[in-house]
C-alpha cells in the first residue's frame, strides 16, 4: 500500500482526497518508482479542483512530473536503484502520475536523473522549468540573439516564466518581464529581469501591425496577449508560445507574418524526442543557481488539495514541490 492523491468523478463533479492506494492499481508501465519529489503545477491544481478538464480517465492521481528511485523494471533500459525523472507523455493526465508515493509508467517516458541533479532539484525545475528551457533554445534556434533588442516574458512570476526571466538573463537577453502582480516586480528584477510590465498593457485588441518591440519573447498566456505580442515583434523576430492562461482563440492576421518575418513558436513539452529532453535537461540544469532547489516552497501530499485551491485562486508565486 503507499499514499497518493486519488480524484474521483461524480455527477460530473471531480472529488480529491488523499487515500492509501495498491500497487496493483498501477497497471500503466514496465518500471515502478518510488517518487521522491513531485510538483504542484497549475495543470495539477486544475485537474485536482475540477477547474479545467484535465483528467482523461477516471480515478486518476494526478501530478505531471516526479523525480524518484526504480523499485522494480521489466525493461533492460533501467535496474533497481536508478535514479530518474519523468515530465510529460499524459502522466497525471490519462494515466496515474506522480502525487503519490510510487508511480508506474513506460521506461520510454523516464530519463535518467542529469549528473549532480537531485530529486528535489529536478521538481524544482520540473515541468515548468523544463518547459521555459525549451522556450529559450526555440527562441536560439529561430536566431534571436542578445543584443537585438528586449525579449519579453509573460506570465513572468509563474513557474514557467519565472525560470525563463532566469535563463534568458543568463544567457545575455535584456528580458521585459509581464505580470499582474507589480508587488513582486522587485523579485523579478532580482531575478535578472530588466523592466517590469503590467500585463493590462498587453492584454489589449491589437492593431494588424504595431511599433516595434520585441526581438523575441516566451509566452505563457496566449489569447490576446499573444496577438498583441505578435503585432510588436521585430522584423524576424519569434515569439514561443507554450501557455493559455490567457485564453486558447487567437485572433491575428498575417501581416505579422508576411511584412516582418515573425515565426510563432510552438512549445510541445510532452512529447519531445528523448536526446532533446535529456539535452535540454542537462542546459537548464547547468544554468540556474547550485542552491536553486532551497528557493521553492516544499508540501506534503497532506498540504497538496489546499495547496492547488490557493493556486488557482492565484495565491503562490514560484515553484512548489511536494516530497510524499
Amino acid at each position: 500500500m503507499f499514499k497518493g492523491i486519488l480524484l474521483e468523478e461524480s455527477g460530473k463533479q471531480t472529488h480529491a482526497s488523499l487515500q492509501r492506494l495498491n500497487e496493483h492499481q498501477l497497471t500503466t508501465g514496465d518500471v515502478l518508482v518510488k517518487v521522491d519529489y513531485s510538483t504542484l503545477n497549475y495543470k495539477d491544481a486544475l485537474a485536482i479542483t475540477g477547474k479545467g478538464k484535465i483528467v482523461r480517465n477516471w480515478p486518476m492521481v494526478p501530478g505531471i512530473d516526479f523525480a524518484g528511485t526504480v523499485l522494480s523494471s521489466d525493461n533492460p533500459a533501467y535496474r533497481i536503484g536508478d535514479e530518474v525523472l519523468l515530465t510529460g507523455w499524459g502522466v497525471g493526465e490519462q494515466t496515474w502520475g506522480g502525487l503519490a508515493e510510487k508511480a508506474s509508467v513506460k521506461a520510454d517516458w523516464l530519463i535518467p536523473l542529469p549528473a549532480g541533479m537531485s530529486a528535489k532539484r529536478a521538481m524544482a525545475i520540473g515541468t515548468a522549468g523544463f518547459t521555459a528551457m525549451l522556450g529559450v533554445m526555440a527562441l536560439e534556434q529561430a536566431g534571436v540573439k542578445p543584443g537585438q533588442g528586449p525579449v519579453l516574458v509573460t506570465g513572468a512570476t509563474g513557474g514557467v516564466g519565472s525560470i525563463a526571466v532566469r535563463l534568458l538573463a543568463k544567457a545575455g537577453y535584456e528580458v521585459h518581464a509581464s505580470t499582474g502582480r507589480p508587488e513582486h516586480g522587485d523579485w523579478l528584477k532580482r531575478l535578472g529581469a530588466h523592466t517590469i510590465i503590467d500585463r493590462i498593457q498587453l492584454d489589449q485588441e491589437p492593431a494588424a501591425l504595431e511599433s516595434q518591440h520585441w526581438a523575441g519573447a516566451i509566452d505563457a498566456v496566449g489569447g490576446r496577449t499573444l496577438a498583441r505580442i505578435l503585432s510588436q515583434t521585430r522584423m524576424y523576430g519569434a515569439v514561443a508560445a507554450c501557455g493559455l492562461t490567457g485564453g486558447v482563440a487567437l485572433h491575428t492576421t498575417v501581416m505579422p507574418f508576411i511584412l516582418r518575418g515573425v515565426q510563432l513558436l510552438g512549445i510541445n513539452s510532452v512529447h519531445i524526442p528523448k536526446e532533446k529532453r535529456i539535452a535540454a535537461w542537462q542546459r537548464v540544469h547547468e544554468s540556474l543557481p547550485v542552491n536553486y532547489e532551497n528557493e521553492v516552497k516544499e508540501l506534503t501530499l497532506e498540504q497538496v488539495i489546499d495547496a492547488a485551491h490557493d493556486m488557482v485562486a492565484g495565491k503562490p508565486v514560484g515553484r512548489v514541490v511536494v516530497q510524499p
